[in-house]
């Protein structure tokens, strides 16, 4: 019987590259997948994409409500997505506005209680502390915390047992993730990663997310299967 795990899957590169690796780990994943208003909900549809592709079975979708967090990240939001940064200097300059208060606590908390509820002791998340737009919650340091309290807050901990959080990809770059996905057999072209994307669909190429994915291609000399708005 194969173990069970629980895989945080936004439809981006990371979540879905830490998904090819559990799988070929041999993990039955479960996924889960948020909406919390955000500009980029077209995530929504590449998680489901995604799930269909690796053939994971179980997927739930979250909804969480919007008024509770102050982000550029927001569809309702009066902040603007930072655009045209250097993306060489991001984790030296102050926290960007399209940091989501809490996010990978509140996202990880339910994959917990999800996990616990199914018998997974196993979480993947596809975080890397890399390359990154300078969020706390992306740090080794926060996942080895949240295992900790993981543990002592839980059944399984309280029992005994205890829980791993997996980051395959923390201490990777954007274009090593690339070619390892590309190894294991992921379709990016099912992934989207941009903050801004227009009605269409079609990623700005100007915000952070953006310029890492096109420099994690372009240093993997593989050609980027996305759409930009710019190119159009």
């Amino acid at each position: 019987m194969k173990k069970k795990g629980v895989i945080l899957l936004s439809g981006g590169i990371d979540s879905a590259t830490a998904a090819a690796i559990a799988i070929n780990q041999g993990f039955d994943l479960s996924a889960i997948t948020f909406f919390y208003s955000q500009r980029h909900d077209i995530e929504i549809k590449c998680s489901e994409k995604l799930v269909e592709f690796l053939k994971i079975k179980d997927h739930i979708k979250i909804s969480l409500p919007a008024d509770i967090f102050k982000s550029a990240l927001i569809s309702e939001s009066k902040l603007n997505i930072p655009k045209n940064r250097n993306i060489k200097n991001i984790k030296e300059d102050i926290i960007p506005e399209t940091y989501v208060p809490a996010r990978n606590i509140i996202f990880l908390s339910y994959a917990l209680a999800y996990g616990e509820s199914i018998g997974a002791k196993d979480i993947f998340i596809g975080a890397t502390e890399v390359d990154y737009s300078g969020y706390p919650d992306c740090r080794a340091e926060f996942f080895s915390a949240f295992k900790k309290m993981a543990d002592i807050g839980t059944k399984t901990g309280a029992e005994g047992g205890e829980f791993i959080i997996h980051t395959p990809l923390l201490h990777l770059h954007k274009h090593e993730i690339i070619s390892l996905g590309t190894e294991l057999g992921v379709d990016y072209s099912l992934t989207h990663s941009c903050y801004d994307p227009s009605i269409e669909g079609y990623s700005c190429g100007k915000c952070d997310s953006c310029l890492i994915r096109m420099k994690g291609f372009v240093d993997a000399g593989i050609p980027d299967p996305t759409i930009y708005k710019r190119k159009i």
